[in-house]
């Protein structure tokens, strides 16, 4: 090969460029062990300011200091967000990393295995890094996991702490002190758990916390801007910060507001005590952002769709999420799984317990909805029938353990609808509610109605009152307190259920409360609200599919009708028996079809190819249903009131 001229002098360069690289960061290799981790308060206070005045063109930026001693070095960026249950941290979205000393720019390299680490060298005479850097938050509404998903409209912004900050490796975070800072655009209000220190124009410096804490504390802030008193009466303080992108959208009726504050008063009588000294729910409502909840200790971070309280079919089917994040403050914030607590945000966890964190929170958290008034009774039992019908339809139950779904959870966690029913995924919230439900109506049964899950609730986590300090359990725990509850084989009962693979629902709460599930061809309630609201139509308990209204198809039941004619997730129905695709006449064309021996026929598009399936089922439309059975009905009983 000829070298130009040009060329060599720019491999010289280049060579050059490398070889004082090497002699900057010799003492570095391309993956550097971090240093071993140690339970002692880290030397000086990290700060942080967060210019949020681009919030509106989802431009974070921030300007850290860190305390520092001369020699290797190596920064943290968070990677294992507590609730998340993923190694999600975004750190994808972070760009601009400039770090100095003394005002002169330091070279860095990211560790080769560890893609959340970085490694330098500080220089004598130092005693400060100070960092700059911008978080980059997404565009789109939706988002693979809730890093990065949209945070930020023209009028408001959501941000977890975790985005917008790196730490010191070699030290517990909880010993690791931080001062926030933030400036908002003008006339913007906020809500956070965060204790403010002073405040000057948009400008709000906050109280030191420790590292831990940070993370724990995100921050909403928006134009339209709402905060009313869930406490009234007095007690440990709880408030409801709302930010929307239309000031009509923030505002609570006087019903709502009542039932907000029931939300509250039921769960602490449901556990008997509280674990944080106030609590800030951060409520978010935009069409323009992710929708999901994300729990925190003395606050929650529930982002949901801007008509959440002005459209009565979005109040119901998402009422729920707010009780969640709450019960979590009690479950997977006060006490925790052992193996889901670290010692920082990068050594990994395990989700092992995730049907208690998750699964049990997630039955109180219908619970609460229902006694909170949010719900009717007909409303929970809607619920539980939609749950027990997928689950009892969930034909990756052959393969996949309910257990398994929780410990493959960072693998699951943000993977797509497409065979969600053969995957399973997160299958430890929905089956999770009816484990408990079992659990529950199993101690009814066995005490004769004198003690409940309610009696778990007050012995599990009601116990030092207005502590903040995190309680670790394991299954033994679990087990040990159903039994002083109520004596039984405990242990055997839930291995049973979440170690089982097989063609069956392992639960049976519903029948031991006095129900039954049944399909009829009319949807109940709050799946009809769902099918409005998804602008989608669900026939997975007839011809086996879920296809929205454009005649994507979402899901495809696993064995079922569907796909014995071919049909998969992602292609497209293009016409019904020879006519224009809509949900309706798909319906239209299940009903002909139970009186008819002659198939369904349908268009499908794949891609850019077209082909005709026939579809074999006759069975008619089917939606679930809970009707009354024989025995007591332990489930109306579960979803009353505490009056105490």
């Amino acid at each position: 090969m000829k070298f130009h001229p040009m060329r060599l002098s720019l491999i010289a360069t280049a060579v050059f460029a490398a070889c004082s690289w090497s002699a900057m960061v010799a003492a570095q290799s391309d993956s550097t062990p971090p240093p071993t981790l140690v339970d002692q308060p880290y030397p000086g206070m990290l700060t942080v300011n967060v210019d949020l005045t681009d919030a509106g063109k989802r431009i974070f930026r921030s300007h850290e200091t860190i305390p520092v001693k001369p020699g290797a070095f190596t920064l943290f960026y968070p990677q294992w967000i507590p609730g998340e249950h993923a190694p999600s941290g975004p750190v994808e979205n972070v760009s601009g990393l400039i770090i100095r000393a003394n005002g002169k720019q330091l070279p860095w390299r990211r560790d080769l295995r560890d893609m959340y680490a970085i490694h330098l060298d500080v220089p004598q005479g130092t005693s400060q890094l100070d960092l700059e850097f911008e978080f980059l938050s997404p565009g789109d509404g939706e988002g693979s996991n809730f890093g990065a998903s949209a945070s930020s409209t023209p009028d408001l912004v959501d941000m977890e702490f975790n985005q917008v900050a790196f730490y010191p490796a070699g030290y517990y975070t909880r010993q690791i002190q931080i001062q926030p800072t933030v400036q908002l655009p003008q006339g913007w209000k906020f809500g956070s758990a965060l204790e403010v220190d002073s405040q000057s124009g948009n400008t709000t410096h906050f109280k030191p916390v420790s590292f831990n804490n940070f993370v724990d504390s995100p921050l909403i802030a928006g134009a339209n801007f709402n905060r009313v008193d869930l406490t009234p009466d007095g007690g440990a303080p709880v408030h409801l910060n709302v930010v929307g992108d239309a000031a009509k959208d923030v505002q609570l009726n006087a019903k709502q507001l009542e039932q907000q504050r029931k939300v509250v008063t039921q769960t602490n009588l449901l556990f008997g005590a509280h674990h944080y000294g106030h609590y800030d729910f951060l409520l978010t409502l935009s069409d323009h952002t992710g929708h999901f909840g994300l729990e925190h200790h003395q606050s929650s971070d529930d982002r949901l769709p801007a008509d959440f309280f002005t459209d009565d079919d979005m109040h119901l089917v998402t009422a729920s999420l707010m009780p969640h994040e709450f019960v979590h403050s009690w479950n997977g914030k006060f006490r925790r799984p052992a193996d889901l607590w670290t010692p920082n945000f990068n050594v990994p966890m395990q989700d092992d317990l995730l049907w208690v964190y998750e699964g049990l929170t997630d039955y109180w958290c219908g619970i609460l909805t229902a006694r909170a008034g949010l719900w009717t009774p007909d409303q929970y039992r809607d619920s539980i029938a939609n749950i027990a019908a997928e689950m009892t339809y969930r034909t990756g139950r052959a393969w996949r353990s309910l257990q398994d779904t929780a410990d493959a959870s960072p693998l699951t966690y943000y993977g797509s609808e497409g065979w969600s029913n053969w995957v399973r995924g997160v299958d430890f919230y929905p089956e999770g509610q009816l484990l408990w439900l079992d659990v529950d109506t199993k101690i009814r049964e066995l005490s004769g109605g004198k003690r409940s899950l309610d009696d778990f609730a007050h012995a599990f986590y009601g116990m030092d009152n207005g502590s903040y300090v995190t309680k670790t359990y394991t299954f033994d725990d679990v087990v040990n307190t159903l039994n002083q509850v109520q004596a039984f084989d405990w242990a055997k009962f839930l291995r049973d259920r979440l170690d089982y693979t097989g063609d069956q629902l392992p639960e049976h709460g519903i029948e031991r409360g006095g129900w039954k599930l049944v399909f009829d061809d009319k949807p109940n309630p709050e799946e009809k609200a769902w099918e409005g609201i998804r602008h989608s139509a669900n026939f997975a308990y007839s011809i086996g599919l879920i296809v929205n209204q454009s005649g994507h198809i979402n899901d495809v039941q696993w064995n079922g009708p569907a796909f014995a004619a071919g049909l998969v997730p992602g292609l497209s129905i293009v016409a019904v028996n020879g006519r224009d695709f809509s949900t309706d006449a798909l319906k239209d064309a299940i009903v002909a079809a139970k009186t008819s021996q002659a198939p369904i026929e349908l268009l499908i598009k794949n891609v850019d190819q077209y082909n005709t399936v026939k579809v074999d089922y006759h069975g008619g439309l089917r939606y679930p249903h809970l009707i009354r059975a024989d025995g007591k009905d332990l489930i109306g009983a579960i979803v009353a009131p505490r009056s105490k």
